[in-house]
């Protein structure tokens, strides 16, 4: 029975994301308590700066619908929170100010197994470098360090925030979540690193989930198989995820000629980056 549930409650079913919970509310609630128990239940996955609005799911109509005008629960209801949409203008964008960049499992042991290591290694030195130009916190995680090594010394982690082990998947662990609640002004996650149908997605979809938008830089990303990072690719994208490259991240970052660290971002930019194996037939 979830959440202590009495007699004078109903049972309902709480989406948000990718996330469902089975709870209950007054018989009667209306959108305000609603509101309430959504903040209640997932509130450390709810970006406090975005608008939010319930829906719940039409038989009737067989999706789910805003909720009328004086609606109130009577009877087991499935419920949605769903963000209220972006300034279409804003969306995509990325600012110093507001952007973390996440380094995934770079490590010495997979250089042999992942295609085209090399060239996201390359690709990866370059938006590091371009992170401490302009002054953006790096993460940085090493899958189970004792047995896979520590990030290839090709790139260079000074400055970096936070280096961490790991044997979870995704990045997002409570350390993690530690730094990023100290840096209340960050929305974007610019995410980079192996593999890409692994860890890189699980970390993507978590952060996602937590209302950050994330850029997955394409090609300092891969895979063991061109099949697991192509697909990988696809899937996030299908789920508003944006899959970017190198060049795109820090030119939007500088966003202007006129800025005073345009002339740095280019010098790292002026060779073009390798395509690692992007532009190749699967």
């Amino acid at each position: 029975m979830a959440d202590g549930q009495s007699d004078n409650n109903v049972p309902v079913l709480l989406t948000f994301s990718s996330f469902a919970r089975a709870s209950s509310v007054p018989s009667g609630s209306g959108r305000d308590v609603l509101m309430q128990k959504f903040v209640s239940v997932y509130g450390k996955q709810l970006d406090a700066s975005r608008g939010f609005t319930v829906q719940f799911y039409s038989d009737e109509w067989g999706q789910y619908v805003d909720l009328p005008r004086g609606f109130t629960v009577s009877e087991s209801c499935k419920l949605r929170l769903v963000p209220l949409q972006s300034d279409v203008t804003a969306l995509g964008n990325l600012s110093p100010a507001t952007t973390v960049f996440f380094c995934c499992d770079m490590q010495e042991k997979f250089r042999p197994a992942i295609k085209y290591f090399g060239d996201i290694i390359s690709v990866g030195q370059r938006l590091l470098q371009g992170a401490g130009v302009l002054g953006i916190p790096v993460i940085v995680s090493e899958q189970y360090p004792k047995g896979l090594g520590s990030t290839v010394q090709e790139l260079d982690l000074t400055g970096a925030k936070l280096v961490f082990p790991k044997t979870k998947f995704s990045m997002v662990l409570p350390e993690v979540q530690a730094v990023l609640a100290e840096l209340p002004a960050v929305r974007s996650v610019v995410l980079f690193g192996v593999e890409t149908h692994v860890c890189i997605q699980q970390t993507a979809l978590d952060l996602i989930g937590r209302g950050y938008e994330v850029h997955v830089v394409a090609d300092s990303t891969s895979s063991r198989s061109m099949v697991d990072r192509m697909f990988a690719l696809q899937r996030m994208a299908r789920v508003d995820i944006i899959i970017t490259t190198s060049e795109s991240v820090l030119l939007q970052l500088v966003g202007d000629k006129e800025h005073p660290k345009f002339k740095e971002i280019q010098n790292i930019i002026k060779a073009s980056a390798p395509e690692s194996g992007l532009l190749s037939k699967i």
